[in-house]
């Protein structure tokens, strides 16, 4: 399994499988609305080709199997700091999941960004909740934090951790 930064010729796989994943959300999301044209839509998806130094999308495969895929970005709406990466968008095909890849990938996520990070993950989000919250800890143990943010009408696990290596101690003369 690999994670593999998408090209912009590869954005209409991306937008194939962001329906996918919006329909999923959609059954915790009572605010997602389907379009007249049949679509959820995402209208953000072009930005991660023309703001490259700001957001990274990735495609999730084995082979050539597409298993899904993450969208990051620099900068969350659960933090002040500009530089902090977020996973803005995280999703792996029903049929892949409980298989350790999302759990793989997650991780090579993180491996490839190595910064401060946030994952923000709805409480609504029944499936979501349980497989970020043992990820992280599973990757972060202890450095990892956990708080709890109301922006209505959502009840946000905003979830905090450091992917880059403690630095290293130079001792004292």
């Amino acid at each position: 399994m690999r994670l593999e930064l998408a090209n912009e010729a590869e954005s209409a796989l991306l937008a194939n499988l962001l329906e996918l994943y919006i329909h999923d959300l959609s059954e915790a999301f009572a605010t997602v609305r389907i379009g007249a044209d049949g679509r959820f839509g995402y209208p953000r998806l072009s930005c991660y080709w023309s703001e490259p130094e700001r957001r990274f999308p990735f495609l999730i495969r084995d082979a050539e199997k597409v298993l899904g895929f993450a969208l990051a970005q620099r900068g969350s709406p659960m933090s002040e700091d500009p530089e902090v990466f977020d996973v803005a968008e995280f999703f792996v095909l029903r049929g892949e999941r409980r298989s350790g890849v999302g759990a793989r990938a997650a991780a090579l996520l993180w491996d490839r960004l190595p910064g401060r990070w946030i994952v923000r993950v709805a409480e609504a989000n029944r499936g979501g909740l349980p497989f970020w919250t043992r990820v992280i800890g599973d990757y972060a143990g202890d450095a990892a934090t956990q708080t709890l943010r109301v922006v209505d009408p959502h009840r946000w696990h905003v979830f905090a951790f450091d992917t880059r290596p403690p630095l290293a101690r130079v001792p004292a003369d």
